[in-house]
Order: structure tokens, then C-alpha cells, then sequence
């Protein structure tokens, strides 16, 4: 018998940067993606603070997204992938 994993009703989001751009000292470059789970249909960069998505791009590149101003939908595109 299969087991459920917590994550079974999560829906995935990737989040893209659209713009290159350097503030505080963080270059965030155009092209950067993340994939961020969700277990709402609520849009991760808008939801909790966008929490996730800077946790994420802090794992992945080790740069504070926040920090840097780009955590925005002006600067982030979010695409339901899964």
C-alpha cells in the first residue's frame, strides 16, 4: 500500500526573475528561478510576506531577495508548473 506524502495536494510554482538588478550590494540577475511548493492556490511571492520565495532564492543563490527589492510581482514572474 502506498503511504500519502504530506506534499501529495501541493501545487509547485516557479518564480523567474524578469530584470537584472544590483541594490544594497545583491545582483539579482534576470533569468533566476526558484521552485517554490505551496499548499494554497494563493501566489507564493504575495502570501506569508512572500516568505517562501526568499528562503528559496537564499538556499539556491545565497542572496536576500527582500534585501534586494525584487520581491515583487514588478520584478517576478510566477508560473503554476505543477
Amino acid at each position: 500500500m502506498g503511504h500519502k506524502k504530506e506534499n501529495d495536494n501541493a501545487m509547485l510554482y516557479r518564480i523567474t526573475v524578469k530584470n537584472s538588478k544590483l541594490t544594497s550590494g545583491i545582483r539579482v540577475e534576470k533569468g533566476m528561478s526558484v521552485d517554490v511548493p505551496s499548499n494554497s492556490m494563493s501566489n507564493p511571492v504575495t502570501t506569508n510576506g512572500g516568505q517562501a520565495v526568499v528562503d528559496a532564492f537564499m538556499r539556491i543563490y545565497g542572496i536576500d531577495i527582500k534585501k534586494a527589492g525584487a520581491l515583487s510581482m514588478a520584478w517576478l514572474d510566477v508560473e503554476r508548473i505543477g
